[in-house]
C-alpha cells in the first residue's frame, strides 16, 4: 500500500487520461501561444498519447490581442481540418472559446454579445492583470452575470493581489475558479504553487486547464514528481 506522501509525476500517473483541458493557447498564430499549425498538430498528437479526450482552445482576447470572433472561428476551422486530415488514432474533441481580459474591449464586446462562451454556452473564461484587480471588479462580474453568463476566473492562484479568502468569496458568489495544472508543480514559482495547493485542498476550484503556451515547457512540468495526495485531489477536480 502506497503512502499518501509517496511521489509520482503527472505524466506517469495516468490521471490525464480522459481529461478535458478547459484552457489552452494551442490555436496557432493568434496570441502569445503556439505560433504555427505544425506545432499545433504536434501538440495535439502529444495530447492523444496522454489520453486527453477533449480540449478547449481559448486564445486571448484583450487590447493587446484584439482577436475578432470571425477570424478565430476561421482559424479554428482550418486547424480542425488539418488535424482531421492527419488521420489521428485517438482523435481529441476540439472546441473554440476564448480567455477574456476584463478590460474596456471586453466590456464593449459583452454589450454587443460578441463573445465566445465555454462549456455549455453559458460560461465565460475571464482573466485580470496579475498585479492589480480591474477597476470596479465586482461590478464587472455583475455585468457578466446580468448578461446570463457564469464567470470562470482563470488561474486565480497567479494573481498577486488575490488572497485565498478573496477566492473563497468569489466561489461563494458563484464565480467558478480554474486551476492551471502546472501551477501545482511549481511552474509559476513557490508562492503560486503554495496558493494553488491550498485552494485545491479547500476544493475552491471548479475546472482544470493546462494553459499551454509551449509544448516543451508543458512536457517539462509534467515530469516533476508530485505527492500522491495531490494527484488524488487533481483527479477529483477532473471528475467534477
Amino acid at each position: 500500500m502506497w503512502s499518501r506522501f509517496s511521489r509520482q509525476t503527472l505524466a506517469e500517473s495516468g490521471i490525464l487520461s480522459g481529461m478535458t483541458d478547459y484552457h489552452s493557447h494551442i490555436l496557432p498564430g493568434v496570441d502569445d501561444g503556439i505560433s504555427t499549425l505544425e506545432e499545433t498538430i504536434t501538440t495535439l498528437i502529444f495530447y492523444e498519447k496522454l489520453g486527453i479526450q477533449s480540449l478547449w482552445l481559448t486564445p486571448h482576447i484583450m487590447e493587446d490581442y484584439p482577436n475578432k470572433t470571425a477570424d478565430l472561428r476561421q482559424k479554428f476551422c482550418d486547424s480542425l481540418t488539418a488535424y482531421v486530415q492527419k488521420g489521428c488514432t485517438k482523435p481529441i474533441t476540439l472546441h473554440l472559446s476564448s480567455e477574456n481580459m476584463l478590460d474596456a474591449l471586453f466590456l464593449q464586446r459583452l454589450e454587443e454579445d460578441d463573445v465566445l462562451p465555454i462549456i455549455d454556452g453559458r460560461h465565460l473564461l475571464v482573466e485580470t492583470s496579475y498585479y492589480n484587480p480591474p477597476f470596479e471588479f465586482s461590478n464587472l462580474l455583475d455585468q457578466i452575470i446580468c448578461k446570463g453568463y457564469v464567470p470562470i476566473l482563470a488561474h486565480p492562484e497567479r494573481y498577486r493581489y488575490m488572497s485565498i479568502h478573496d477566492c473563497k468569496e468569489l466561489s461563494e458568489r458563484g464565480v467558478k475558479l480554474q486551476l492551471d495544472l502546472t501551477a501545482v508543480v511549481g511552474a509559476y514559482g513557490k508562492d503560486v504553487q503554495e496558493k494553488a495547493r491550498a485552494l485545491l485542498k479547500k476544493d475552491y476550484y471548479s475546472i482544470l486547464g493546462s494553459d499551454l503556451h509551449r509544448l516543451d515547457a508543458f512536457v517539462r512540468w509534467l515530469n516533476v514528481p508530485l505527492r500522491k495526495d495531490l494527484l488524488i485531489s487533481l483527479q477529483y477536480l477532473m471528475n467534477k
